[in-house]
């Protein structure tokens, strides 16, 4: 069991939605290195969980990445936006952790450039921030992160001043887990998604230090 199959299993799958703020995700591409923290996640519990794409056991070609190995990345499209889970759990227990937003850190330059916006618009969303990293394609869905080109940082972190956790974003309303409070973010952050600016810590961005 390598490190990131150690780091995405053995605890609940909200914990693990926690302990990813402040770690640092990169994607090493044909640009060069690009990469930032990550502020906000959401967890998706599986096949009991309204929200999955397993849910109700539901298990198709397309979602197969889903029901793999912890630490395997789960990378869809929904409409022209492409998305980055990692898979959380034992194989065949399909939990993942959907990214939603980063603080660029690592060449932001090329990362503005790759979404042709500046300031929060760059990575404050789950298909913006993919845009950032210059993903834009489905090749990446299935591989380990041990071995992909694209990987979160596990030895260190920055450590949030505080985790607000509120309902996910953009699910199925009708759906029963519609407002359970799976998604987590790091108070105060501007890049969080939606985020009032009333709420924002210009000074620290959430961060203890």
């Amino acid at each position: 069991m390598d490190d990131y199959q150690r780091f995405f299993t053995g605890r609940p799958t909200t914990t693990i939605a926690q302990d990813l703020l402040g770690r640092l995700v990169l994607y090493q591409g044909a640009s060069g290195t690009v990469g930032g923290l990550i502020v906000e996640t959401e967890a998706y519990l599986g096949e009991d969980d309204s929200a999955s794409h397993a849910a109700g056991g539901r298990r198709t070609h397309y979602t197969e990445s889903l029901y793999g190995a912890p630490g395997t990345l789960y990378i869809y499209q929904i409409r022209s936006h492409y998305c980055f889970d990692i898979v959380v759990q034992n194989t065949g227990e399909p939990h993942g952790i959907l990214l939603r937003a980063i603080e660029p850190t690592v060449n932001v330059q090329q990362m503005i450039k790759n979404r042709g916006m500046t300031g929060v618009n760059v990575s404050n969303g789950p298909g913006k921030l993919m845009q950032a990293l210059g993903i834009q394609d489905r090749s990446l869905d299935g591989q380990p992160m041990a071995i992909a080109p694209l990987k979160i940082k596990l030895q260190k972190r920055r450590m949030p001043r505080q985790i607000i956790s509120g309902p996910r974003v953009g699910v199925n309303q009708a759906g029963k887990n519609a407002s359970d409070r799976l998604r987590f973010y790091v108070a105060g952050n501007p890049y969080v998604s939606k985020i009032r600016q009333r709420d924002v810590d210009s000074e620290h961005y959430g961060w203890r230090d």
